[in-house]
Formats: structure tokens, sequence, C-alpha cells
């Protein structure tokens, strides 16, 4: 992995670590919404709602568009690419490791 990928990994994931931003992307992932409907659906002020989704879209897992006068914020599907792909390499190992439990397992039963 890169120095930009490193990077852009470890944005995302400090910006996971808060819990008011993970229910942030949990109201925007279905639709585009503006930040008072972001904010009325998550608890929290329009202002701590901005500062998160700032947040956010540093860490590209968010984006603005423009709908009139209206910055609508959604979930960047391509900024959780980063984070799966670094997840997606734990689960080989541990797989390999729980098949050769369950077929030991298999094999002291049998015997």
């Amino acid at each position: 992995m890169g120095a930009e990928a490193v990077a852009d990994l470890d944005l995302a994931l400090r910006a996971l670590a808060d819990g008011n931003r993970r229910a942030i992307l949990r109201v925007i992932r279905s639709a585009p919404l503006p930040v008072g409907a972001i904010a009325d659906a998550a608890g929290l002020s329009q202002q701590t709602t901005s500062h998160h989704l700032g947040v956010l879209r540093r860490a590209g897992l968010a984006v603005s568009t423009r709908e009139g006068t209206r910055h609508l914020f959604s979930v960047d599907t391509d900024g959780l690419s980063a984070v799966r792909s670094y997840l997606d390499d734990f689960w080989p190992s541990k797989l390999a490791t729980l098949k050769s439990v369950i077929e030991a397992r298999e094999g002291d039963d049998r015997g």
C-alpha cells in the first residue's frame, strides 16, 4: 500500500472512530440530504453536523452536491473502498484458521 493510500485509510479510520460521524453516515446512506435534515435525524446541532460533515468530506467518506441554494450530502462509497480493502485483507487468514480448527474438530469426532 502506497503512502497516499495509507494516508487516505488513516483519515477514513479516524473519521469513522467518532460515533456522531458514523450516525451521520447512516442517515445519508440512502439519500442525499441537507444539513438541517441530517442534524435532526442524528440529534445534533446544525453547527456540529456541519463540522462532522467536513471531516467526512476530507476523509473521502461523504460528498456534497448543490441543488439550487441547498447543499446535499451523501455517502461516497468510493471513499469506503480503502477501509473495506484494508479489512478484507484480514479475512483470508482468519477463514483459513477457522477452517483448520473445524477440520481438526471433525477429525477428533471421527476418531
